[in-house]
């Protein structure tokens, strides 16, 4: 059992963090487990080249390693990388998929009007949603879903049972050190109130968190938000 952190990811604006506005491109974190003969990247936010590039440098591995590719939820800061693993098979929570599914094709159906660039992109994350199978439970031996709902409708970690510590890949539902030391949650969520019961969950289940746009830390445990 391996886990290891491919790519820090960040926020494209940290408004606990920053002194001032400040934009850039948000991009999730990437992490990699490995259990056995399975090879589970999760969250490939960069773009191809540049995912393929930091899998090489941190964990020695091609494309061509990677036997499945998970997504903590569906946003282009989670997805960018996708098509560099087209081999692989991608998993999404079969709540995170409906909830995005839905909506996605509403507008997609009347985009007739739309620019060219903008109906091709949605035209493309409908490409790759489709290709994207509900997860099961387990994705590989020790490698299970953990849902943490409220970010979005659907989010949802990988909980990984290591030898001696549990470790949870948690996405969104904490995305930053800063939102973990100060017990908050996106501004953005769908749902404020279920996104913090969930931030609470993370923290009395897993040793230790692989944050959504951060580093993995150490759990404080209960009694922080």
């Amino acid at each position: 059992m391996d886990v290891r952190v491919i790519s820090i990811g960040t926020l494209a604006e940290h408004p606990l963090r920053d002194t001032s506005r400040r934009v850039r491109t948000g991009h999730a974190t990437t992490t990699l487990v490995r259990s056995g003969d399975a090879a589970v990247l999760i969250d490939p936010g960069l773009p191809p080249a540049a995912i393929v590039a930091r899998l090489d440098e941190r964990a020695g591995l091609d494309p061509s390693d990677i036997t499945h590719v998970f997504l903590t939820s569906f946003k282009a800061d989670t997805c960018r990388g996708l098509r560099a693993f087209d081999h692989a098979d991608w998993y999404l929570s079969e709540v995170e998929r409906e909830a995005v599914g839905i909506p996605l094709a509403q507008l997609l159906a009347s985009a007739d009007d739309a620019d060219d660039d903008t109906r091709k992109e949605l035209e493309y994350q409908v490409s790759l949603l489709r290709e994207c199978k509900p997860a099961p439970d387990s994705l590989a031996r020790g490698v299970d879903l953990f849902p943490l709902p409220g970010v979005t409708p659907g989010m949802t970690g990988l909980l990984v049972a290591e030898p001696n510590r549990t470790t949870l890949v948690c996405g969104d539902a904490i995305p930053t050190l800063e939102h973990y030391e100060q017990g908050k949650v996106l501004k953005t969520a769908h749902n404020p109130d279920q996104a913090l019961e969930s931030f609470q969950e993370a923290l009395e289940i897993a040793d230790v968190l692989v944050l959504g746009r951060d580093n993995l830390v150490v759990s404080r445990g209960r009694g922080m938000v």
